[in-house]
């Protein structure tokens, strides 16, 4: 829409075909400082936008908003501006010609994405293949020294030398109890070396054991276990012979133990260390079939204070048993039942979904009347529900009760019998005098297991050990069962970083006597670990482009391999689940991609799709090729992601030893002077090259093993050698043709700058490299990978996250990065294998910047003056008092103003400097918003309230209660009676209470969840005029996209008054609790569980389901547990022995 204007003196000129040469700047004298004066008031975008009638800008009679053609005429001047410095100084049809000059140099190769990912996911699969041969040998060979193992009921701790992963930690404590040095006389001492595969110190001729704090070491059951699992010890160094790659080798048995190989320290946390192999992501899913999971919790008066705190504090710990390929639902009843979350069927035992129900469960309430029929009646509905996405597989229901005398016969004669497809487990939970018999009986004529829950020390213990019930069926199955499982990826707790663990389960071959039925306990199971960074070496690396990458994905669309995932902080409790879509910016294409790579099909697709920039700060729309195909023998998909421009890359072949050592010279950093300084990518060109985040000792290191060795040697990789060398020689040619003769102070250039595939960065002249920011690997550049992805001239103004200081608009230290990607064509084959461009000297590119969009053709000119009996169109030069002009670059981020207070601001979203400008650019669809979750992020902890909902194990008295004769009469001192009662007469399992969590992870950094949001050009191309009504306080715009480069010109009345408040569009990222975890389970995303299921044995013997204990702890350390409790102070574990007399042989 054009705004009829008058304008005064002579016609306006055409178009300058010339580019302006403009000598640098100084401050404009009388330049008003970014503090002066008051802030700018901010006004309300209303729609809808109107035509415009002429309009003078108030306070300024002579002079009119230009017109229409007025702004597009500027904008082709800037244009043709940016074009032509490019043309000049870019060199990008300059660098066309020297590769061709040099084509006799280099070979151009074809990535083939078909054979290309099926020879990875076969390279993979034979890597894999290698663990599993060692896994077999292991399972097996734990299976028969078990088997020949003679259990010793009289064995002692002096009888077993083995070395404690923990001894010296534990050792250095002053604090350690005496019982715990006292086993330290069977505990030996190593010595470790470095070695850099684990990333730690070990020793190979032996193995270590770790124990859970809260097991005690000198019990029978563990002292046997420590017996007969040292044999392991040669099976581990035999597999290390025949497989050197191998990294840790672990058996996690089921009473606790965990023996690993090569030995090295545990890695202690600062407190309690409740490291429990049982809690393993890999143990739990090697220990059992995927389960479906309703839990019940009893809330009825009855259940109150301490008890309905153990309640909420086992359900949680119950939660963390499950893992992805899991499902539950927990519930809550009285004489009703009701679900504690939103959920209202179950859902997938993801980390998210089980933090929804944590924080429900602390929101629970004791009343009414105990009703079981009311929850089990609840359950068994939900585990019925067959139009919901499930596990399939084991069926189970947890109660968790204080006691009660209802054995809701005909509940389970209804719905679970005779066939008992659903097991039952029960807990009694408190100190309570109601008779048990009740839940003893439910959970055995169930298939399930009785537990007691007395305390909180009790808690983890018996709300992981229904696992050994559940792996029953797996045991009796056999050689069936034994099937090799790759898990989720994790962090791993020796410090290896992230893995995946090959995981098969070590069955009891034992049988009780002549005749007799077979033994149905899992021993344990049996892990081997693969860093991700070994996968990763078996992709190709370089030859994909910096936009071109392989990834990997699981039966649940997690990521194993993917440029994206990274997470920032890891915690080794939980595995890292980034999905696929989540890695990505979800659209349907990736859909259909994901739920073909899930199913184990290959496939090819190509789509348009957005893509996020390195630095999550731009999105751009782009073409990519996807090529999939199964990885065999294992649950995982292989993708291959490829840009069309990548399909072909160059191969160097320099022969010519001579040309070798002419190109290296100009990798001397005696060469820089002259042909400026160059940048080499951080990448393993050698074996023997020593690696340094300081690019200076990089390449001395580089240039010190190039005199020793040659690009040709066998230690060193001859591909990226011979690119190097080749590409250093090719920047070199475009100094010496190009940049070398050009005088960058004419033109306001602060430097020139070429960067490759090959990874040679070359910043022209070599002073400017001082303040060069970007990163020295061109695929990790963020410029780089945008500027192949983009056709023309792409602007990248500095990252500004706070003001810059006049001082560095002085030094001329800011500079705005223009950059485009050089396409060659050859023999018909297209490719993208460099960027170049140059670097804006901000400020004189801001002054000549109102030149360009002034009615002056050249700074000579002098500026037209309007009298005020006459009008002229305004003009971002004379008129910047009253008149905005900006460049927004696609992202939203400021990249040049008239407004010299502005300049210190450029590179900041423009809703910080004009949010109601932006509102109104944001409206009229110039840009669009995209906004996304990173589920990777790290924040800090958040300090607790006085009203937190965390669990609390304890009741902590105060002194006055202490003072108080009644509370000593009162339900306190009663919990007392009865612990030493319960002890006593009911010989159940009691336990110190450890410490909330190993470090209290709570109080460090944690995962989070981060909303991040872009923008970027939407749909509207053409020239536009609006106005932002906002009654007298209206505002002109004109707004207008810069063609061949992602910028977007926008010339716009500056507010005069704050009579409407403008909303401001948020680019920052913010913390989040991500999408709706209620509605996202109404659509939750496809996913298959793994293949096969044990759930049932027709043989399976069924009486062993919890009716007693062994243990009767001593009166004395009742007392002084219970006491310790009831202050609320941290005890130190007792002796306990955690067994069930099943685990005997």
């Amino acid at each position: 829409m054009a705004v009829p204007a008058r304008t005064c003196g002579a016609s306006r000129p055409g178009p300058a075909r010339t580019v302006l040469p403009w000598p640098r700047r100084g401050p404009r004298p009388g330049a008003r400082s970014p503090a002066s004066g008051p802030p700018r008031p901010r006004l309300l975008f209303l729609p809808p936008l109107l035509l415009l009638p002429l309009l003078a800008a108030p306070g300024a009679s002579a002079y009119s908003f230009p017109q229409q053609h007025t702004m597009q005429h500027w904008a082709r001047r800037l244009e043709q501006e940016i074009d032509g410095v490019m043309r000049i100084f870019g060199g990008v049809q300059q660098l066309r010609e020297i590769y061709k000059d040099n084509r006799n140099l280099f070979e151009v190769q074809e990535n083939e994405p078909q054979k290309l990912v099926e020879k990875v996911a076969g390279d993979i699969e034979s890597l894999l293949d290698r663990k599993v041969q060692a896994l077999k040998r292991l399972a097996d060979a734990a299976e028969n020294f078990q088997k020949a193992h003679r259990w010793q009921d009289n064995i002692k701790e002096e009888d077993i030398v083995y070395y404690d992963a923990k001894a010296d930690a534990e050792l250095d404590d002053p604090e350690s109890e005496d019982v715990e040095r006292g086993s330290k006389a069977s505990t030996l001492r190593l010595d470790f070396i470095e070695d850099p595969n684990f990333k730690n110190k070990v020793n190979y001729s032996y193995t270590a054991v770790q124990i859970p704090t809260d097991i005690y070491k000198g019990s029978t059951v563990i002292l046997n276990e420590l017996n007969w699992t040292e044999a392991l010890e040669n099976v581990f160094t035999e597999n290390r012979r025949q497989d050197p790659t191998l990294l840790w080798q672990v058996f996690g048995s089921a009473t606790g133990v965990t023996r690993y190989y090569p030995a090295t320290p545990w890695r202690a946390p600062k407190k309690i260390d409740l490291y429990d192999v049982r809690r393993r992501p890999w143990y739990i899913q090697g220990a059992s079939s995927p389960k479906d999971m309703v839990i019940i919790v009893d809330v009825s008066g009855s259940v109150s204070g301490l008890t309905l705190k153990l309640m909420k504090t086992s359900v949680c710990e119950m939660l963390d048993t499950l893992s992805d390929d899991d499902y539950v639902n927990v519930a809550s009843f009285n004489e009703k039942a009701q679900p504690v979350s939103c959920f209202t069927h179950l859902v997938q035992a993801n980390v998210r979904n089980k933090k929804v129900f944590k924080e429900a469960v602390q929101g629970m309430v004791a009343k009414g009347t105990t009703g079981y029929k009311a929850g089990f009646e609840y359950a068994f509905d939900q585990l019925q529900n067959s139009n919901i996405t499930r596990a399939n597989c084991n069926k189970m229901i947890m109660m968790f009760t204080d006691g009660g005398e209802d054995r809701v016969q005909d509940v389970f004669e209804k719905y679970n019998w005779p066939n008992r497809t659903v097991r039952v487990f029960t807990f009694s939970v408190g100190q309570h005098n109601y008779d048990v018999t009740p839940l003893q009986w439910m959970a055995c004529a169930n298939k399930g297991y009785y537990f007691e829950i007395p305390s909180i020390g009790a808690i983890r213990i018996n709300t992981q050990e229904y696992l050994d019930v559940l792996g029953r069926p797996m045991v009796l199955a056999g050689k069936e069962a034994k099937q090799v499982q790759w898990t989720n990826v994790y962090e791993d707790a020796l410090g290896l970083g992230l893995v995946v663990t090959g995981t098969l389960p070590v069955f009891n071959l034992t049988q009780d006597g002549p005749g007799e039925k077979k033994n149905q306990l899992i021993l344990g199971v049996m892990g081997i670990d693969v860093a991700l960074n070994d996968i990763k070496r078996l992709t190709p690396n370089y030859t994909l482009g910096a936009n071109g990458y392989v990834f990997a994905i699981d039966l649940n669309g997690y990521v194993l391999l993917h440029p994206n995932l990274k997470p920032q902080t890891t915690n080794f409790r939980e595995p890292v689940t980034l999905d696929f879509l989540d890695a990505e910016l979800e659209d349907e294409n990736k859909e259909e991609i994901r739920r073909s790579m899930i199913d184990g099909n290959k496939g090819h697709k190509q789509i348009r799709t957005l893509v996020k920039s390195l630095d999550e700060r731009y999105i751009d729309e782009v073409m990519r090729n996807y090529t999939w195909v199964p990885i065999r023998s294992t649950n995982y998909s292989l993708g291959l992601v490829l840009p069309p421009y990548s399909t072909f890359y160059l191969q160097a072949n320099l022969s010519d030893q001579i040309l070798q050592v002419k190109y290296f010279e100009f990798l001397l950093p005696s060469s820089f002077e002259s042909e400026g300084h160059v940048f080499i990518a951080p990448r393993e060109y050698c074996k023997d090259l020593n690696a340094s985040d300081n690019n200076t000792e990089f390449l001395k290191n580089f240039i010190e093993l190039m005199e020793k060795v040659t690009p040709d040697s066998k230690q060193c990789n001859n591909f990226l050698l011979h690119n190097l060398i080749l590409d250093t020689g090719i920047t070199q040619q475009l100094v010496e043709r190009v940049w070398r003769d050009q005088d960058l102070n004419t033109y306001s250039l602060l430097a020139v700058f070429a960067a490759t595939d090959g990874g040679i960065t070359r910043i022209f002249p070599n002073k400017a490299a001082e303040d060069w920011t970007e990163n020295p690997e061109p695929f990790n550049a963020s410029f780089y990978r945008r500027s192949l992805d983009n056709r023309g001239y792409v602007f990248k103004p500095p990252h500004q996250d706070a003001l810059l200081r006049p001082l560095e608009l002085e030094n001329d230290t800011v500079g705005i990065l223009v950059s485009t990607a050089v396409e060659l064509s050859l023999g018909g084959r297209t490719l993208r294998p460099a960027v170049v461009g140059v670097k804006l000297d901000l400020e004189a590119w801001a002054e000549k910047f109102k030149v360009l969009a002034s009615n002056r053709t050249h700074q000579d000119q002098p500026q037209k003056q309007c009298g005020p009996s006459s009008h002229c169109e305004m003009d971002c030069e004379v008129n910047n008092e009253d008149l905005l002009c900006v460049l927004i670059d696609d992202g939203g981020f400021l990249v040049l103003s008239n407004q010299n207070h502005q300049w210190d601001q450029v590179g900041r979203f423009f809703s910080e400097v004009d949010a109601n400008l932006m509102l109104a650019l944001y409206n009229n669809s110039f840009y669009t918003r995209k906004e996304s979750y990173d589920y990777q992020a790290a924040c800090a902890p958040q300090p607790p309230g006085n009203l937190g909902a965390a669990p609390r194990g304890i009741f902590v008295p105060t002194v006055a209660d202490f003072l108080n004769l009644a509370w000593w009469t009162s339900a306190a001192a009663w919990s007392l009676f009865q612990q030493l009662l319960y002890g006593l007469i009911y010989h159940s399992w009691f336990q110190a209470d450890p410490a909330e969590a190993e470090g209290n992870p709570e109080a460090r950094e944690s995962s989070c969840v981060m909303k991040q949001t872009q923008y970027y050009f939407g749909s509207v191309n053409a020239s536009y005029n609006a106005i932002i009504d906002c009654g007298n306080c209206s505002r002109l715009f004109h707004a207008q996209r810069l063609t061949n480069t992602n910028l977007l010109f926008v010339v716009a009345e500056k507010p005069l008054c704050s009579q409407c408040e403008a909303g401001r569009l948020l680019q920052k990222e913010t913390h989040s609790d991500g999408p709706e975890q209620c509605e996202l389970v109404q659509r939750p995303r496809y996913r298959r569980g793994p293949h096969i299921c044990f759930d049932y044995n027709a043989t399976e013997d069924t009486s062993d389901c919890g009716r007693g204990a062994s243990f009767p702890p001593s009166l004395g350390i009742l007392v002084s547990l219970q006491l310790l409790l009831l202050l609320g102070l941290p005890p130190r574990p007792q002796p306990q022995v955690h067994t069930h007399a099943s685990h005997r042989p």
